[in-house]
């Protein structure tokens, strides 16, 4: 049985993750890969929301959540009420997270030249592959993609149908009409 997409996927993930989380070992820090989204993002502008992470990231909120939960957790992020509503949390960097900075950076480009190595080894760039994949899915999602299959499949005929039908124009039913004939006769 060939693996589907999702399967194919998951793997890729786990050749790439995991080898990108054994040089994050080898270079002495406690960090996982699905940190680096959050860390880019607060980077950038900090203190975030988690809404602000999620959409900087391009990740869900769910998982912008549990993903700082667990930063916290491992005390990479701080935590702090928001100014207008206590409610709202605002995330920035701990003092932990932001002195592993440098050696972060340094991981990154080490992973990124490694990333541009796979690249050249493929018939085609893998990076750009992913680009026109998301741009195709920004443009006509998924969930989209499998309802038209679904109603594509459900409008079509039934097999055992399609058999009949299939007989009926090679011959094969002629014949087998002809000698019901020939032999009532």
């Amino acid at each position: 049985m060939t693996p589907g997409l999702g399967t194919k996927l998951r793997h890729l993930i786990e050749l790439l993750d995991g080898a990108v989380e054994e040089a994050y070992a080898s270079a002495g820090l406690r960090y996982r890969p699905r940190f680096t989204p959050v860390m880019r993002a607060l980077m950038v502008c900090e203190p975030s929301t988690i809404g602000q992470i999620a959409e900087a990231a391009k990740i869900t909120q769910p998982a912008a959540t549990q993903t700082v939960a667990l930063m916290i957790k491992e005390g990479l992020l701080a935590s702090e009420p928001g100014p207008v509503d206590g409610r709202q949390r605002l995330i920035r960097l701990s003092p932990r997270g932001r002195a592993m900075l440098p050696r972060l950076r340094e991981c990154w480009q080490i992973t990124q030249m490694a990333a541009d190595s796979l690249d050249a080894s493929l018939s085609r760039p893998l990076s750009q592959l992913l680009d026109e994949a998301i741009a195709a899915l920004d443009a006509k999602s998924f969930c989209n993609r499998i309802a038209k299959a679904r109603t594509q499949l459900s409008s079509a005929e039934p097999l055992s149908s399609k058999s009949a039908v299939r007989k009926r124009n090679t011959g094969a039913g002629k014949d087998a009409a002809k000698k019901k004939r020939t032999s009532d006769a």
